[in-house]
């Protein structure tokens, strides 16, 4: 079932503006994955070219013990259930955390059309920061990328989950 979960920007407004709303759809999830399920706080909107959301997700792989629960993993498999189409052409996929190189690979499978992610992930990122799995030029699909869209609000929430399982105080947003 494909239904639109909140209003697009109208047509004509900046692609950043777009952006930042649909990132914080995707940061509303990765609060979702945290507080209902105890999961690392990553969230994932996967947006059709008219703006229809074709597919959200959260972290679940502690929750469904798979370690592919990915939440770009689930919304790309929720969206292609709801067109119907492994190939998941013309769509954005939003994320709160850059993608690792399993769910780098899956967008490029899947063509999507653009990636855009809030922060960086120095351990195991794979579209730019640690490897650049995407932008290998010997793929036959590109996939236009933008990162840092809200990136200070993901990286605290993402650095807070982990200061709470320690036992240490979380820092405050800015």
């Amino acid at each position: 079932m494909v239904e639109r979960l909140a209003p697009p920007p109208p047509l004509g407004v900046p692609v950043h503006d777009q952006d930042e709303h649909w990132m914080r759809h995707a940061l509303g999830l990765a609060e979702r994955a945290e507080l209902e399920f105890n999961e690392i706080p990553v969230g994932a909107v996967l947006v059709g070219a008219d703006g229809t959301v074709l597919g959200e997700g959260w972290n679940l792989n502690i929750a469904d013990h798979d370690p592919s629960a990915h939440a770009e993993i689930v919304a790309m498999r929720q969206a292609g259930r709801a067109i119907t189409n492994h190939r998941l052409i013309g769509s954005t996929l939003y994320v709160t955390l850059e993608p690792c190189a399993m769910c780098a690979m899956a967008i490029v499978h899947a063509r999507v059309a653009r990636l855009v992610y809030a922060a960086t992930d120095p351990k195991t990122g794979a579209c730019g920061s640690v490897f650049d799995l995407i932008g290998d030029p010997r793929h036959n699909h590109r996939v236009e990328i933008h990162g840092g869209v809200l990136a200070k609000d993901a990286s605290t929430r993402l650095t807070n989950y982990f200061r709470a399982k320690r036992g240490k105080p979380p820092l405050l947003l800015e």
